[in-house]
């Protein structure tokens, strides 16, 4: 099933909620949702293990002013749903790319293939970049939420599938996917396959009952929904940086004396350091973990590296160009990146 994009009507209708409900008490309660994917594994979900220390460094040093009533596993709804409600209430919430580009559909330039080295590259883009301070600022002025921080999920992603070894792009050629969004649908596609989007809590029994024969995600997510079970290669083609992002309600922050507001950025700061440090170190662990569970591991050429990046990057910029995101935008995001056209 494909996500729905946001009716013009629903976002408007979100908004004056969310301004109704600011505008009665901006500090009424001291208690905050924050919801996201995945379940609550501190050994196997990167962005639980963030969440968690999250929680932990708000209450310390906004000496319990601020509370954080933690919402794993989609607890409170999937991806639009989860951001109609930062919307709308006071709340926080780690989106995935198809809970934030409904809103900002330019955030999906941040995702074109090979765009990072490695991490260090990927960090400095995110937080330092012109282009992500675009995107931030769209975010609020468009939905009235904060965008706060990039939250690694585990690594770079890698593709995974039940048919056969993936060593190169002609070995996808007529195999299913499983797309997290249109613009995985996008890449498939460019490397012979078909994609189709499908919520991330119905992925295991997609998989399970050949609606799909593979998919794309960082290794810590293989694991972390048992994926190992359904599919038997891992192909590490490191092909985008696999990240989601904590945004929160603007009239909520924006409500907080300064103090407050100082404390509870400090907070996100140093959990996303903390979780960027840990992640890292695991990277290969999950990897050896993985294969320890019978899954083949497969880690392309060279060669063959280039070979996805000649067909995948073209053909997901034309993709972006036809989706009518704006040339700027693509211009930001790889001079940043210090990509060389």
């Amino acid at each position: 099933m494909m996500t729905k994009l946001f009716s013009p009507k629903r976002l408007i209708s979100a908004c004056l909620l969310g301004s109704a409900l600011m505008a009665g008490n901006a500090l009424a309660a001291t208690t905050i949702n924050l919801s996201y994917n995945g379940a609550p594994d501190l050994e196997k979900n990167a962005v639980h293990v963030f969440a968690t220390n999250l929680k932990e460094l708000v209450e310390e040093k906004t000496n319990d002013q601020l509370k954080l009533t933690l919402y794993p596993n989609s607890m409170l709804g999937e991806e639009q749903e989860r951001m109609e409600q930062t919307m709308s209430t006071p709340s926080l919430n780690i989106a995935s790319f198809a809970g934030v580009s409904p809103l900002v559909d330019e955030i999906f330039v941040s995702a074109i293939p090979f765009l990072f080295e490695d991490f260090a590259a990927a960090r400095t883009f995110f937080d330092e970049g012109k282009y992500w301070q675009e995107v931030s600022g769209a975010l609020k002025e468009r939905a009235g939420i904060d965008m706060l921080a990039v939250v690694e999920e585990g690594g770079f992603l890698a593709f995974t599938n039940n048919k056969r070894p993936i060593t190169r792009p002609a070995d996808f050629e007529g195999l299913r996917f499983r797309a997290m969004d249109p613009s995985q649908v996008a890449l498939y596609e460019a490397f012979g396959a078909s994609g189709t989007p499908i919520p991330w809590t119905e992925t295991y029994m997609a998989l399970r009952t050949r609606v799909a024969d593979g998919q794309m995600n960082p290794p810590m997510y293989i694991a972390l929904g048992s994926l190992h079970e359904v599919q038997k290669y891992l192909t590490l083609a490191n092909i985008q940086y696999s990240d989601q992002f904590l945004v929160g309600n603007s009239k909520m922050i924006e409500s907080w004396d300064e103090k407050t507001r100082n404390a509870f950025m400090e907070a996100v700061a140093e959990a996303n350091r903390n979780a960027r440090e840990l992640n890292e170190a695991q990277v290969e662990k999950r990897i050896a973990f993985l294969e320890e569970q019978g899954m083949e591991v497969i880690r392309p050429s060279e060669e063959n590296l280039a070979e996805f990046q000649s067909i995948g990057q073209p053909a997901y910029l034309k993709w972006l160009k036809e989706r009518g995101i704006e040339q700027r935008w693509i211009d930001m995001a790889l001079e940043d990146a210090g990509v060389k056209r």
